[in-house]
């Protein structure tokens, strides 16, 4: 069945909604998985690493999105897929140590997605066929989350699951079309989420002006993924982001006086 009651073209918000698929396997999926988001209206997406692409099964499952497969993006790295991007999301089948905020219904994370992708750029990852994401790929998210499955099987192939959140998507967002719904507020850029990147940056930091005032005496320590987690959840904006950067590098240069005051150990011998 065909959508006929909004425009044919895909409208800015949906532009913003990006797909990553992490070391296919089988080019099908590929394919399959292009046509999927097509027919929901987005456009944009990457690939990490696939075993096979560009190729023949990926094109004839895209089934008419061969345009789609032709503007697919090949990246090494699941970090050059998403830097952009202000809101991460992994699909995954189970919770690990240390969850990143988890959306358990789809239509929760939709909404979410819709908004922040009114002004900012949305990744939905996607893991490989047989096992998923690593736990150090989702690291490289914001959040998770899990489509409800018959508990008995609930066994999704990756384009069906990209079906599943991509039309959950393409819902929330023509509820906002709606006559009821209201007009989303346009943000300042200080109040939007950080990217990836910038929020990666923000971590680096962190860890070296807790390593460098003797708080860390470990690199990558738990304490480290923890605090990783813990902004995770608050999600600071841009301007948080930019007050808590001041706060570290006045530490930093508070620690550097204090070692810059001590008395030299050769000087007492």
């Amino acid at each position: 069945m065909t959508d006929t009651s909004s425009s044919a073209s895909s409208p800015a918000t949906l532009d913003n909604v990006r797909v990553v698929l992490v070391q296919t396997f089988h080019p099908g999926n590929i394919g399959a998985t292009a046509r999927a988001i097509l027919t929901m209206g987005i456009k944009d997406l990457v690939l990490v690493n696939p075993r096979c692409f560009p190729d023949e099964e990926a094109t004839r499952m895209a089934s008419g999105a061969a345009e789609l497969l032709e503007n697919a993006r090949v990246v090494e790295h699941l970090e050059d897929a998403v830097n952009d991007c202000q809101l991460v999301i992994g699909a995954s089948a189970r919770l690990r140590s240390l969850p990143l905020p988890h959306f358990d219904e789809p239509s929760e994370m939709a909404a979410r997605v819709i908004d922040t992708a009114q002004d900012g750029k949305v990744a939905l990852v996607f893991g490989r066929e047989r096992f998923g994401l690593t736990n150090e790929e989702i690291g490289c998210c914001t959040h998770q989350v899990s489509i409800p499955t018959n508990p008995d099987y609930g066994i999704l192939n990756v384009s069906q699951a990209v079906q599943v959140l991509a039309h959950e998507c393409r819902s929330a967002w023509r509820r906002t079309l709606e006559p009821t719904s209201e007009a989303p507020v346009a943000r300042r850029e200080d109040d939007q989420l950080p990217t990836r990147e910038q929020l990666g940056h923000f971590h680096e930091h962190l860890g070296r002006a807790l390593r460098g005032s003797g708080f860390l005496n470990q690199p990558h320590s738990q304490t480290e993924e923890r605090l990783r987690a813990l902004f995770a959840r608050a999600e600071p904006t841009r301007r948080e982001l930019s007050i808590l950067r001041g706060m570290l590098a006045n530490l930093e240069r508070q620690t550097a006086a204090a070692e810059a005051t001590k008395p030299d150990q050769n000087e007492n011998d």
